[in-house]
């Protein structure tokens, strides 16, 4: 691999694995843009993601890469897919004969290809540069311009600080973090005129430094869309979850003016996920950044509005309207409503737990601390998916995994691939039969009190994290009076409230409730948060679709 020098300008990559053509779209590419851009080329695929992922580190832009169709253990295709995972914002086009142009029309679809090129492309003042032009205008107008990056300034037991780092992370902005007694750290609290007392800081890429602030205030200062661009809309969905976001993309593309509102950030629980290895057409598994990302995108490229760090504390139904009512009292309406709320982890209740969340004790993934945890040892409470995979992902650098599960075994609750993948691991133990019973820890977690089922006998154990995955609580408490719930607060929907073929009270319409339809018409359920559902990213997506189905069934029948 062979690079130009300046490490300041925007990339444009190509790869191609005959050295002949790789240099002559080298040349072609350095002839026009080699003053304003970086023209890094490779030869294989594995060199062109080692580069892209040296750039990725480096913080460097990558705005256009050009792959040659047919290469060897990985073609084009192939490594664009790849590619997409580390630069999801760079232009992508495929280089290819006259006999794949079939495969390249496929591409388009498969990796959501910007061009296709037919080789060869002379002249490079007709078939080359034109392509090249548009998609960099089309870079620069994206969100994926480039941008600096936040920088946090906090504590490194502090709950607060791994908020703003979790917020930052899930919703796919750079920052940078500094310890508060670190000296980059007291340099940049002295420039903001603090002392640490309050905590974090966040400076923002212009500059603007932010005391404490709250989600919200971050999103309205780093880009995120925080305010509805209308006040009536088709279709509002509540939840950025695998559900909510599949409901978008399908709404969007269908016609349907649709907008997403999410309190955090879009992935839900899926998204905190280091590895989901079931998911259909990711046989090597794809992380639920990864997948989130892809799903935003594609909600946002058929034209849904995102807004996130937004709270919904209302539905109202007033005549064919539904209004969504904010945190802050503001509202929108819309014809239609899913409600893709998902469900957050339960609480453990034990003395000491409540004092050290966020410092050492955390609820679900929460990724961000995962580098801190190298070389200590880890508990990690709960048998299901979500544990199993935390498990793995963690055990790469832990020292040691813990796995606590209150049964007596996890095969009533993980899947099978992932039971087999723990047992394999050197330092994963599992521990049945086995509860948390307190938590110690002057400021951080340092010990815990772990209590036998049967026996009841305890022992105390040193740890200094434990990741709680215990079952789920839906986000519903808002609908109270409503819409109809179930006694843990599940969302009922279609045939689950007619089990007597009566019609819900209060139901005036002379049709039955659709299948995801709640006692509101127009108000349907997705997800996690319906009673009975399945639980798992690939149902959820489903449900979302579907629920856009019987949304434009909705709509023609009003």
């Amino acid at each position: 691999m062979t690079q130009a020098a300046s490490p300041a300008r925007t990339v444009i990559l190509t790869v191609d694995d005959d050295p002949g053509v790789s240099r002559a779209v080298a040349r072609d590419l350095r002839r026009r843009y080699g003053e304003g851009h970086r023209i890094v080329r490779a030869e294989s695929g594995d060199s062109a993601l080692e580069a892209l992922r040296e750039l990725k580190l480096r913080g460097d832009q990558v705005a256009v890469i050009l792959a040659d169709y047919r290469m060897p253990q990985m073609n084009g295709i192939e490594f664009l897919e790849q590619a997409l995972d580390v630069y999801p914002g760079a232009r992508r086009v495929l280089l290819t004969a006259y006999a794949d142009t079939n495969a390249a029309i496929d591409a388009i679809n498969v990796i959501d290809l910007d061009h296709y090129l037919l080789k060869p492309w002379d002249p490079p003042e007709e078939k080359l540069y034109p392509v090249v032009d548009d998609l960099l205008d089309a870079w620069r107008a994206s969100d994926y311009r480039p941008v600096g990056a936040c920088k946090v300034v906090g504590h490194r037991w502090s709950a607060r600080s791994s908020g703003v780092r979790e917020f930052l992370a899930r919703n796919q902005v750079p920052y940078r973090w500094y310890s508060s007694d670190t000296p980059e750290g007291q340099r940049l609290l002295s420039a903001a005129g603090q002392n640490g007392d309050r905590l974090p800081l966040v400076v923002t890429p212009d500059g603007t430094p932010l005391v404490e602030p709250e989600d919200p205030e971050i999103a309205a200062h780093v880009g995120l869309a925080t305010t509805p661009t209308s006040e009536f809309y088709d279709l509002v969905v509540i939840g950025g979850g695998p559900a909510g976001l599949g409901a978008a993309v399908y709404g969007a593309s269908e016609g349907l003016r649709t907008v997403l509102v999410e309190r955090s950030a879009t992935g839900g629980q899926a998204g905190q996920s280091s590895r989901i290895e079931n998911y259909l057409g990711f046989p090597d598994g794809v992380s639920g950044g990864q997948l989130t990302d892809r799903a935003r995108r594609q909600a946002a490229k058929f034209g849904a509005e995102i807004l996130t760090a937004r709270e919904v504390t209302g539905l109202e139904v007033t005549g064919a309207s539904r209004t969504i009512r904010f945190s802050d009292g503001s509202a929108i309406s819309a014809h239609a409503v899913i409600l893709a709320t998902g469900v957050s982890y339960r609480q453990l209740h034990a003395p000491g737990i409540a004092e050290l969340t966020g410092c050492g004790v955390f609820y679900g993934s929460a990724l961000t601390e995962a580098a801190a945890c190298q070389g200590h040892d880890v508990y990690i409470v709960g048998g299901a998916n979500s544990a199993g995979q935390a498990a793995m992902y963690l055990a790469r650098g832990a020292k040691s995994v813990t796995i606590l599960v209150r049964g007596s075994s996890l095969t009533a609750s993980m899947s099978h691939y992932l039971i087999e993948q723990i047992s394999d691991a050197p330092n994963i133990s599992v521990r049945t039969g086995t509860v948390v019973d307190s938590a110690h820890g002057d400021g951080h977690l340092e010990q815990l009190t772990l209590r036998d089922v049967e026996s009841g006998h305890t022992e105390l154990v040193d740890a200094q994290w434990m990741f709680v995955f215990i079952g789920a609580a839906p986000l519903t408490d808002w609908l109270e009076g409503t819409v109809l719930r179930d006694a843990r607060g599940f969302i009922v929907a279609g045939p689950d409230m007619t089990p007597d073929g009566q019609p819900p009270r209060g139901w005036e319409l002379d049709r039955p409730p659709y299948h995801l339809e709640t006692n509101v018409p127009g108000v349907f359920v997705a997800g996690d948060a319906r009673a009975e559902s399945a639980k798992r990213v690939a149902s959820a997506v489903g449900e979302g679709a579907m629920a856009v189905m019987l949304v434009h069934r909705y709509l023609e029948q009003s």
